[in-house]
């Protein structure tokens, strides 16, 4: 095996352990039995909704694509952090993202690397099908986590009803199927902020 081969190698092993900081990046939402969420079972469990969700659409849908996408769309919070969406932050988000994700990919194959930034990109852009339904995917996960955590870790926003009844509205929209299972989704919160309901 050649030098390049072995040097190739090297690299992605190392972006490999570097991706294990969304494991360590901890979310601001709680699992059901107390814990903080991290990025990567955020991830994870936006992978499983797409593999159950997609045979459900009429739409044909590039699986691979958007399984990718689910994968990197927060692969820059290694770096960047996560930055909860009611929480105002320093720095442009966007810019803060691509810099960190075109640092984490600066060492791999160039093609590899591209790849991936690409699909980062397209992601952000929010115009293919995919880019759609893992925006709708990425909101409704976190509406399912927080009406699974204990109330008392909601913020004062989240317990709000514009927030508690329109989050995830607009990236559900574009699709019947989605706009279903969020108004599935929200009664849970309904039921979550008023148990006698």
């Amino acid at each position: 095996m050649s030098k390049a081969v072995v040097q190739s190698l090297a690299n992605i092993l190392d972006f490999i352990k570097e991706c294990e900081g969304l494991k360590r990046e901890l979310r601001h939402s709680w699992l059901s039995n107390g814990r903080r969420e991290s990025v990567a079972e955020h991830t994870w469990r936006m992978v499983m909704m797409a593999i159950v969700l997609i045979p459900q659409l009429d739409e044909q849908i590039n699986l691979e694509r958007l399984l990718e996408m689910i994968l990197i769309h927060d692969l820059p919070e290694v770096y960047a952090g996560d930055r909860p969406v009611f929480k105002k932050q320093q720095g442009n988000k966007y810019l803060l993202e691509k810099k960190a994700l075109e640092k984490m990919t600066k060492n791999l194959p160039i093609q590899t690397g591209k790849h991936l930034l690409d699909i980062w990109l397209e992601f952000e852009a929010n115009v293919t099908l995919e880019a759609k339904i893992a925006h709708a995917l990425d909101k409704m996960e976190v509406i399912i986590q927080h009406n699974q955590a204990d109330i008392k870790t909601w913020t004062k926003i989240e317990q709000t009803p514009a927030y508690s009844t329109e989050y995830g509205n607009v990236q559900c929209d574009f699709n019947k199927v989605f706009k279903e299972l969020r108004s599935l989704i929200r009664q849970d919160t309904a039921k979550k902020l008023n148990p006698k309901l």
